[in-house]
């Protein structure tokens, strides 16, 4: 039975309220710079419930020179605190928290991290880093929480939950990401990350407590009601009126867009950058290949002559140290602007999908002449 519970995979993750603040109000302070800490809780019939959390302690960086580059220095910032959570101090200073977690009988097992981010800038090496080191050294079950800040600014709460994949998680342990073993493989950028169903869960109390909220306090005893099914049939029970939203109503392009599309362009630049480093690869490959296909033809032009006058023949495989095959570079990084270059096609088209359509509305109005 206990091996049956183990083996059975995560097919959802279910994050309770107060985790979901306690996030939000980490990634607001530390905004831009990414926010990072671990998440605890359990396991229970393949869905992993994430019931408490803490920040990872902040990271001090060195006094800078006034003639230094600021960008530089912010960029330095944010590399330390996205590679906070696998950093040896903050491995320790969690199970230190986790002991403590223990002590007052509250839930404590890791259960993965999160992490904050802005315009879904989020798939890159730090982040897959991080999640391997806590799917192989942690707890298998283990998941990433990512909360886009600037998404969730515009109303709507953004918080994901992804793991990576077993195909991936063998493919980094051997780290052959050659052009070779992903054709062997069939390995796709789409096989990097798998996202998993998330709901947010409020206790019977928090929800009682919200649904009496709209209404006034009733100055006389109240009749409890005897199960959910009254409360829920009960008349006095208040609604929420209907607010006009006139908010569907604006034409104007989501300014959000804009820099979704220059960091949209920016990844397929960077795609491009390492296409070309590949090609490079590639060329300089076939250079040293012809040298050595010149060096074999001669040595055996050499042994040819040499049997002929009965004299002793040269070794045909000296080119192994005469000659060094430049190294393929990993395709990794290919694989990760690719999944990111998704990743924010899908943004800009949820973004525009609402624009288009009241564009089509209002077409005649825009375009009388036609």
């Amino acid at each position: 039975m206990a091996d049956t519970i183990k083996d059975t995979p995560i097919k959802a993750v279910q994050v309770e309220a107060l985790v979901v603040l306690k996030v939000i109000k980490h990634s607001s302070a530390t905004f831009p710079t990414p926010a990072t800490g671990s998440l605890v809780g359990m396991d229970v019939n393949g869905t992993l419930q994430i019931t408490n959390t803490f920040p990872f302690p902040a990271i001090d960086m060195p006094a800078q020179d006034s003639n230094s580059n600021n960008n530089s220095h912010q960029d330095n910032s944010s590399n330390l605190a996205a590679a906070a959570p696998r950093a040896k101090a903050n491995t320790a200073y969690q199970n230190e928290m986790i002991k403590f977690l223990r002590e007052v009988n509250v839930d404590a097992n890791n259960v993965g991290w999160y992490m904050s981010t802005s315009m879904g800038n989020f798939i890159n090496l730090n982040t897959i880093e991080n999640q391997f080191f806590y799917q192989k050294e942690m707890n298998e079950k283990t998941v990433a929480l990512i909360h886009d800040v600037s998404r969730s600014s515009q109303g709507a709460l953004s918080l994901r939950a992804f793991r990576l994949s077993p195909a991936f998680m063998a493919a980094y342990k051997e780290s052959k990401f050659t052009t070779e073993n992903l054709q062997k493989s069939g390995f796709r950028y789409q096989d990097i990350l798998v996202e998993l169903p998330l709901t947010i869960h409020n206790s019977h109390l928090l929800t009682s407590y919200l649904h009496q909220l709209p209404s006034s306090i009733p100055k006389e005893e109240l009749d409890f009601p005897p199960n959910i099914a009254a409360l829920q049939a009960d008349p006095n029970t208040p609604h929420p009126p209907l607010f006009p939203n006139y908010d569907s109503l604006d034409l104007s392009i989501d300014p959000y867009l804009e820099k979704t599309c220059n960091l949209l362009l920016e990844s397929i630049d960077n795609h491009h950058t390492e296409l070309n480093n590949h090609q490079y690869y590639q060329r300089s490959l076939g250079r040293e290949q012809a040298k050595i296909t010149a060096w074999q033809q001669k040595r055996k032009a050499e042994n040819a002559a040499r049997a002929a006058s009965k004299q002793p023949l040269l070794p045909e495989d000296e080119w192994q140290r005469l000659f060094k095959l430049p190294q393929e570079p990993s395709r990794l990084e290919v694989l990760l602007n690719s999944r990111q270059v998704e990743q924010y096609a899908r943004q800009v088209d949820g973004f525009t999908a609402s624009v288009s359509s009241k564009m089509f509305a209002v077409k005649s109005n825009l375009l009388p002449g036609e």
